[in-house]
C-alpha cells in the first residue's frame, strides 16, 4: 500500500557523518533479534538500540504479557496451509538459534514440551481429521490421536474421575519440539549474543535504556533522531533507522505522515491459573467466525507447578496494559472515521462476535468471571473445579491489531511500513514474537541494500535455517555462538 509523500528532507549545510550505522528503536524481542542478526551476520561497524524503559522487554515481550508460544502453524487451526508453511519456516529459526547457545542459556529461553490441538464433538473432530490429512505431509511430526491416545498424552484432557470423557474427541499432537518461549529471556539473550559477536572486533554496539525517541527528521544521508535519555535530551544521526515498538511504531509513523491508511484496535488478553494440570500446550479448534484466538492451556514457563489458561480477548482503549496514560496515545492512532466505524459495525454485526466480546468482558469481573471462564476451560480439562481456577493478576498484554481503512477490514499478522529509504516502521502484534528472527532477516536485507554492507548469508542460512553446506555436513563447537567472536 502506498503511503504519503515523504516529509521534506532537513537542509544541513555541513551534512556531518552519522553517529551510528543502524539505530533500532524498541528493546523487545523483535528489535533485539535485528540487533543480534546485524551484529553476527554483517560487518556494520556501529549499531545502536534505544529502549524507553529502564529494562528490555517490558511491553509485549515481557514473560507475563504473552502466551509464551512458538506459533508454527501446526496446531493453530485458524492458519491456512499456505500461511502455516510460511510461518513454519520463520518459527523454526527460534529453535535453531537455541541450538547454537550454551545449553544452560538455551534452557532459560526455549522449552520443549508436547503440544496438541483438541477437537470436541462430531463437527470439530471431522474438521480436524481433514486438517490432519492436508497438513501432515508438510508437518511430518504430526500425529492423529484418538481418545485413548489423548489420555496417554494428557490425562486431565481425556479423563474424568479416571474414566474417558463421554464426548467424541480427537487431537493432532506433536511429541517433542521447541514449543514454549520466555520471550523476555530470549530478548536478553539476543543482546548478550550481539555483544559477543562484536567483542574484540573494533565494532561498536550501544544499548541505551530509559531513552525515548521523540522526533525523527530525515536528512540527505541520514535520519536525525531527537532522543531524551536519563540525563536529558540529545540528538543522534543514523544511516538507517528501524522502529520496532509495537503499536507505538504506528504512532511514530503517523507523526511523519506514514501509515495513515491504518487504524489500531488494541485487544487485551487476560489469563487464569490452575494447579499443574497439563504436561504441554493444549489448543482448541478455532471458531472460524471469530477473529480472536481460541482458548488454550499450557504450563507457565515462569511459574513452576502452574498451568495458565487463556487468553481472553478484551477490546481495551490503551496501547499498553496497566498503563492508563496510553489511552491518549490510543486516540491518536485510532484515527476514528467512517471506515473504522464500518469495521466495528462488521464485527458487532456478527452474533457470535457480539456474544464473544460480551462474555470476555464479563471474564474480567471478580466473582462472575471465574465461573464463566470455568465453563470454557472445561472444554480442555473437563474435570476442572472452581477452586482450581484463579485470575492471573498482572498477566496479559495488548495486541495492536491493525485496521486497513481503505478496505475496511481487520488485519492479522505484522505490518511493515517502509516509509522512505533508510526508515522502516514495524508493527508486530501477536504472534510477532514467533517471527522475530524472520522479520529481522527481512529488515537485514533491506539495510544491506541501502548501506552496502557485507552479509554472511551462508552462515545465517546454516545456523538459522538449517541449510547444510556440502563441505560442512554438521555444526561443530566452533559454530556455537558462545564460542564465536
Amino acid at each position: 500500500m502506498e503511503g504519503p509523500m515523504p516529509p521534506p528532507v532537513s537542509e544541513s549545510a555541513a551534512n556531518p557523518p552519522a553517529d551510528t550505522d543502524v539505530l533500532i528503536i524498541g528493546g523487545g524481542v523483535c528489535g533485539t533479534a535485528l540487533l543480534f542478526e546485524l551484529a553476527r551476520y554483517t560487518d556494520l561497524s556501529h549499531l545502536t538500540l534505544v529502549e524507553r524503559y529502564d529494562q528490555l522487554a517490558q511491553v509485549n515481550s515481557r514473560a507475563t504479557n504473552n502466551s509464551q508460544t512458538i506459533h508454527c502453524g501446526d496446531i493453530e487451526t485458524n492458519y491456512s496451509l499456505k500461511k502455516a508453511r510460511s510461518v513454519k519456516r520463520t518459527a523454526e529459526m527460534i529453535g535453531r538459534y537455541a541450538e547454537l547457545l550454551d545449553p544452560e542459556e538455551a534452557s532459560r529461553c526455549v522449552f520443549r514440551t508436547p503440544k496438541l490441538v483438541l477437537a470436541v464433538g462430531e463437527r470439530e473432530c471431522a474438521f480436524l481429521r481433514q486438517r490432519f490429512a492436508a497438513f501432515s505431509p508438510y508437518f511430518p511430526a504430526m500425529e492423529l490421536l484418538e481418545k485413548e491416545q489423548v489420555a496417554e498424552w494428557e490425562p486431565a484432557v481425556a479423563l474424568v474421575d479416571g474414566a474417558l470423557r463421554p464426548e467424541e474427541i480427537v487431537a493432532i499432537g506433536i511429541r517433542n519440539s521447541p514449543t514454549a518461549v520466555d520471550y523476555e529471556a530470549l530478548t536478553e539473550s539476543f543482546v548478550g549474543q550481539a555483544r559477543l559477536a562484536v567483542a574484540g572486533s573494533g565494532r561498536q554496539l550501544d544499548l541505551q535504556l530509559g531513552t525515548r525517541a521523540e522526533r525523527l527528521v530525515p536528512e540527505a544521508e541520514a535520519i536525525r533522531v531527537e532522543l531524551r535519555g536519563p540525563e536529558g535530551p540529545y540528538t543522534l544521526r543514523a544511516r538507517h533507522v528501524v522502529v520496532n515498538a509495537g503499536a507505538h511504531s504506528l504512532l511514530m509513523a503517523q507523526q511523519l505522515g506514514f501509515g495513515l491508511p491504518y487504524s489500531c484496535l488494541p485487544v487485551a488478553g487476560s489469563f487464569y491459573f490452575t494447579p499443574d494440570l497439563l504436561r504441554g500446550k493444549v489448543y482448541t479448534v478455532q471458531n472460524d467466525k471469530l477473529p480472536f484466538a481460541a482458548i488454550h492451556g499450557d504450563p507457565d514457563v515462569r511459574a513452576p507447578g502452574k498451568t495458565r489458561f487463556g487468553p481472553t480477548a478484551l477490546l481495551l482503549p490503551m496501547l499498553e496494559r496497566y498503563r492508563p496514560a496510553s489511552f491518549w496515545q490510543f486516540l491518536r492512532v485510532l484515527r476514528l472515521d467512517w471506515s473504522v466505524l464500518a469495521v466495528f459495525w462488521q464485527l458487532f454485526g456478527v452474533a457470535d462476535i457480539r456474544r464473544y466480546i460480551l462474555r470476555n468482558l464479563l471474564f474480567e469481573l471478580p466473582w462472575l468471571g471465574r465461573r464463566l471462564f470455568l465453563a470454557d476451560a472445561r472444554k480442555i480439562v473437563p474435570g476442572m473445579q472452581l477452586q482450581d481456577l484463579r485470575f492471573a493478576k498482572g498477566y496479559g498484554g495488548v495486541r495492536p491489531q491493525l485496521i486497513d481503512k481503505p478496505n475496511r477490514r481487520l488485519m492479522f499478522g505484522e505490518v511493515s511500513i517502509p516509509a522512505i529509504p533508510r526508515l522502516i516502521f514495524n508493527v508486530t502484534p501477536s504472534p510477532g514474537g514467533t517471527c522475530c528472527l524472520g522479520n529481522a532477516e527481512r529488515d537485514l536485507e533491506v539495510i544491506a541494500a541501502q548501506l552496502g554492507c557485507q552479509v554472511d548469508r551462508q552462515r545465517l542460512a546454516r545456523e538459522l535455517h538449517g541449510v547444510v553446506e556440502p563441505q560442512s555436513p554438521c555444526l561443530g563447537a566452533a559454530d556455537r555462538i558462545s564460542d564465536a567472536a
